[in-house]
């Protein structure tokens, strides 16, 4: 009895034939040895992508004259091999040996595979793995090289997406790379600008306080997993955490521009802005699941919008203020938030400064002054004059007049792009008020514009004024003195000419 059942086991290995993802085999027919003389090529790898290798079979024999090859499960992959969503679906089990089952899908079957390595009950760690090389000069693409590999069945898995093979004859299998990495396009929103309002693009403007939309469009690619968008904010931005939405547009839609991408339901992704990576800190990340991922086509559009409000610690006019998004496997894109400073110089004379002005600040064609806060220096800033800033919604001990102190100097900062009209709302004392509001442009670069001319701060000239008389002041004295002297050449006048008649 036990003889025959050693026969009927070689019976099976010798008809085990299994055309699946990268495998490694022996050079001749014969038992494989137990120690690793295999070895995986993969050209076309993209540099900077992660490649892991998983060997879930083992390859007990083979023999390459015949074409047969006999399997069993590796242990840590032998409860996946005998689950009912894999036995008789992808592959045939017998006294232990595997097999694959004709006309079985691969690609189905090596995502399943790599799910089942990642979940949580069961994470089953790689054999190996390797970073790709940078790419050679004038090359886009590198290799990566797996050696001194146990014979096996492997499955190759790229944070770009699973690698497959049908070939099944050689120790030596090349995998060339065919996944794409998914690319990301990322805009903020212009609602304000001088010349043209509402546009999308790399960079915008805006006021502190104000909300700023950002969109990133993530370009998905065939084979793609492990979808999560990181966004880092720089301090000056804070993120709304209830303002993500997700929408997808099929490439089969982009060719007609008036079709709507479609909402994404929210249980197909998740979004965190706690207890993330530490090793390249992002403000939040979006996360899509596996199911999703796995309906997207080549050139899919994953259209992910979101809002932050630009804060007290905006970064005033320089770099601006930056939102970087990429993806965990793949590409990356930035925007660049922008906000500015007015300064003003009240004086008079010879550039004498002149304190007890008061002023406000509109934006141009409003009736209300824009509210602000006065500011305390930072740590390193230098400034002759005070320094005030746009106040946010909600903040206390907000004014809208700013009053002029021995410097004749302040600033008003966290501006947008916009026109302005700066009034003078009293002036000091002895001195004449301005007739007229001054206009300002400041343009998207920053640039202050008065009269058509470009200039680094705003100069306000005051003049004194002249004494008029009054009721009862020395102007009335004067003018009864000048009557008097008036009144007594008249009186000799006219004693003269009496005289000269009676004569």
């Amino acid at each position: 009895m036990k003889l025959i059942k050693k026969i009927a086991a070689i019976m099976l290995s010798v008809m085990m034939v299994l055309g699946m993802a990268s495998v490694v085999s022996a050079d001749e027919g014969g038992t494989a040895a137990a120690t690793g003389n295999g070895k995986i090529t993969i050209t076309n790898a993209i540099p900077s992508q992660a490649y892991k290798i998983y060997r879930i079979l083992e390859l007990e024999s083979y023999n390459t004259t015949t074409g047969n090859y006999a399997y069993k499960a590796a242990a840590t992959w032998k409860p996946f091999i005998e689950s009912n969503e894999i036995k008789d679906v992808y592959v045939t089990i017998n006294d232990g040996y595997v097999t694959w089952k004709d006309n079985a899908d691969v690609a189905t079957f090596a995502k399943k595979a790599l799910a089942y390595a990642n979940t949580q009950n069961h994470i089953i760690n790689s054999d190996k793995s390797q970073i790709a090389p940078a790419a050679a000069a004038g090359a886009t693409t590198s290799t990566v090289i797996f050696s001194d590999l146990p014979l096996g069945y492997y499955l190759v898995d790229s944070s770009a997406g699973a690698l497959c093979s049908l070939d099944t004859t050689a120790t030596e299998v090349t995998i060339r790379e065919k996944n794409g990495v998914p690319s990301v396009e990322k805009k903020v929103q212009e609602d304000s600008k001088v010349k043209t309002s509402n546009e999308w693009g790399d960079s915008n403007t805006a006021d502190i306080g104000q909300t700023v939309n950002f969109q990133t469009t993530i370009i998905a690619q065939p084979g793609a997993q492990n979808y999560v968008l990181h966004d880092k904010m720089s301090d000056g931005l804070t993120f709304d955490t209830n303002s993500v939405k997700v929408n997808l547009k099929k490439n089969s839609q982009s060719t007609v521009s008036e079709v709507a991408a479609d909402a994404v339901d929210v249980s197909n992704y998740e979004v965190k802005n706690a207890g993330l990576e530490s090793e390249n800190p992002c403000t939040f990340h979006v996360k899509f699941k596996k199911e999703f991922c796995d309906t997207l086509a080549a050139n899919d559009q994953i259209i992910v919008t979101y809002s932050a409000t630009l804060n007290e610690k905006a970064v005033i006019a320089g770099e601006g203020n930056k939102n970087e998004t990429w993806l965990k496997y793949g590409d990356s894109s930035t925007t660049t938030t922008k906000t500015f400073e007015l300064p003003v110089f009240k004086y008079t004379g010879t550039d004498t400064p002149l304190k007890d002005a008061e002023f406000e600040l509109k934006r141009n064609n409003e009736t209300i002054a824009i509210a602000l806060i006065k500011k305390t220096p930072v740590k390193g800033e230098t400034y002759t004059g005070d320094i005030y800033q746009v106040a946010k919604t909600g903040e206390t001990e907000t004014v809208t007049k700013v009053k002029t102190t021995n410097s004749g100097k302040f600033k008003i900062q966290g501006l947008d792009a916009d026109t302005y009209c700066l009034t003078e709302t009293k002036q000091p004392d002895g001195y004449n008020k301005l007739s007229a509001p001054i206009t300002v442009v400041i343009d998207e670069n920053g640039t202050i514009t008065v009269d058509s001319k470009t200039v680094d701060e705003v100069k306000v000239l005051n003049n004194t004024g002249t004494i008029l008389p009054s009721t009862g002041g020395n102007g009335t004295s004067l003018i009864y003195f000048l009557g008097a002297v008036l009144a007594l050449v008249s009186g000799v006048v006219l004693i003269t000419k009496q005289r000269m008649k009676n004569s």
